[in-house]
């Protein structure tokens, strides 16, 4: 039995030895081939790749030529303090009066009328400013805000600390109404006062007159003529009909004699004309 295996064996090696041999020849051949093809063939160059880069972003920080010949704005300059709420204001090379909107600071005569003064002059005097058109009033004032260097608003200040009032009657700002709630209620500025007067009910106050009934008469004044406004707002009498005080007098003008003018009108001499 082995030895028939064993002579198996050798047939089969001895017929596929030469053909595996003849096999391998002719791939050699073939490859040799294929070889003399590609050396006759030009070397092609081997493809790159391109980078596709995006295009840049417009370059939106350079100034145009208009913007740079822009003229800058020039600031405001309070320049004077006429009141807590009343400023004289440079612009554009022009003195203008401005009224602060919203408020209403103490009159002069007022208790802390001259401190409400003070406090806005340390606040805004000579200093740069922005001043926030609103109208203008029966005066010809600019109405409106004043906003100082470090952005807070003039007129709101003046609130807080108690040195003026809301003006409702012409303002609905509800900012300015908390405001002045919380210095009432904290007792700043005239609000120490157990009964601080409204401005605008202090300029309806009127002066009492003054009684004159037994006041020094000047020698020569029963024989003197002086000229007075018969109006109940006038206060004095004047020694020249031509006194520029007199000549502003829309009701009629009487001719007295000065003893008369002081005990009887209750008058003063005007200053502005007087003959000394």
């Amino acid at each position: 039995m082995n030895r028939t295996l064993l002579l198996y064996l050798l047939s089969f090696l001895t017929l596929t030895v030469p053909a595996c041999k003849q096999d391998n020849k002719q791939a050699r051949e073939e490859f040799r081939q294929r070889q003399g093809v590609l050396q006759q063939q030009p070397e092609q160059p081997a493809p790159t790749e391109t980078a596709t880069l995006p295009e840049a972003p417009p370059d939106n920080t350079r100034t145009t030529p208009e913007a740079a010949d822009a003229p800058a704005i020039p600031g405001d300059k309070v320049v004077g303090v006429k009141d807590g709420d009343t400023f004289e204001v440079l612009r554009n090379g022009q003195t203008i009066t401005v009224r602060l909107l919203g408020i209403d600071t103490p009159e002069k005569k007022q208790a802390y009328g001259q401190r409400a003064k003070q406090f806005a002059s340390d606040l805004a005097f000579g200093k740069q400013v922005r001043l926030i058109e609103h109208n203008k009033d029966r005066y010809g004032r600019t109405v409106g805000t004043i906003i100082l260097p470090d952005g807070r608003s003039l007129n709101e200040e003046l609130v807080r600390e108690g040195y003026a009032w809301h003006y409702k009657a012409y303002s609905k700002d509800k900012k300015l109404e908390n405001l002045e709630a919380d210095a009432r209620r904290f007792k700043r500025g005239l609000w120490q006062d157990p009964n601080p007067v409204a401005p605008w009910d202090f300029r309806k106050q009127k002066p009492k007159p003054v009684d004159n009934s037994k006041a020094a008469i000047p020698t020569g004044a029963t024989t003197r003529r002086v000229y007075l406004c018969d109006s109940s707002g006038s206060a004095v009498y004047h020694f020249t009909q031509t006194c520029s005080v007199l000549k502003r007098c829309k009701a009629q003008v009487l001719t007295v004699t000065e003893a008369e003018a002081i005990r009887k009108h209750n008058r003063r001499a005007d200053k502005t004309c007087s003959p000394n």
